[in-house]
């Protein structure tokens, strides 16, 4: 299957399926593949807190970003913080799950975003519970969070969250307008992982595998029902 062909497969295919078909399909090919990804992120916290001591090299990020804060980016910083946040990220999925429903009438397509956020805040709950990372020696700008540092949460659900509205910003018919969506759903996660680094909340590896776990959740997400999407994409009518 192509990019183009699997980021449009629910317009390729918009044929409804059952509650039963798309249930055993979500358990196929989501779940199970993210208790796959869960060993994964675990695995790599034991490797960081274990036998890497916690990668004392990661200090020296956190101190660099404590060195370089300055008022204008204490607030700036604070903006995307709160974007990250477990209340801004929920109320975001279900507004953008009510939206898609009305807008498309099928009910398979429109939980996909409600799907990529629960399934990357099992692995992150789960893993954080497990793992048992402490957060960086620094100042922190915000309350510490009651989850433990690795992986980050902020930073996994906003690219789960943000990263499934861009595939939705592909139907956009005005390239313009569509690039720029794009860029803007790609752009806010980023930020938000830097963030949460500058703040003192996280190590450099805490944010990067909440991007793995967010990203891949996304993609599970958006492929967890089997769609006929073999052709090319030129048929697709934006």
């Amino acid at each position: 299957m192509s990019v183009t062909s699997f980021v449009h497969r629910y317009e390729i295919d918009q044929s409804a399926p059952t509650v039963r078909e798309a249930a055993r399909d979500l358990a196929v090919r989501a779940l199970l593949p993210a208790v796959g990804l869960w060993l994964v992120i675990v695995g790599a916290g034991f490797l960081i807190t274990g036998p890497l001591d916690d990668l004392p090299g990661e200090q020296g990020v956190n101190d660099w970003f404590v060195d370089h804060r300055v008022p204008w980016l204490d607030t700036f910083t604070s903006v995307f913080s709160q974007i990250g946040t477990t209340e801004f990220i929920i109320g975001g999925t279900t507004v953008a799950v009510v939206l898609i429903l009305w807008r498309t009438r099928q009910w398979w397509l429109a939980v996909v975003p409600a799907l990529a956020v629960a399934i990357q805040a099992a692995i992150f709950l789960s893993s954080s519970l497990v793992v048992g990372r402490e957060r960086p020696e620094v100042e922190k700008l915000d309350d510490v969070p009651p989850t433990s540092s690795f992986p980050s949460g902020h930073t996994g659900a906003s690219f789960a969250f943000y990263l499934t509205l861009m595939m939705f910003a592909q139907r956009i018919g005005n390239p313009a307008l569509r690039t720029t969506v794009s860029v803007l759903c790609l752009l806010v996660p980023v930020l938000v992982g830097v963030a949460r680094l500058y703040r003192g909340l996280h190590s450099l590896t805490d944010v990067l595998f909440g991007m793995v776990n967010g990203v891949v959740c996304m993609v599970l997400a958006w492929g967890y029902l089997r769609r006929d999407a073999a052709g090319d994409g030129r048929t697709i009518a934006r």
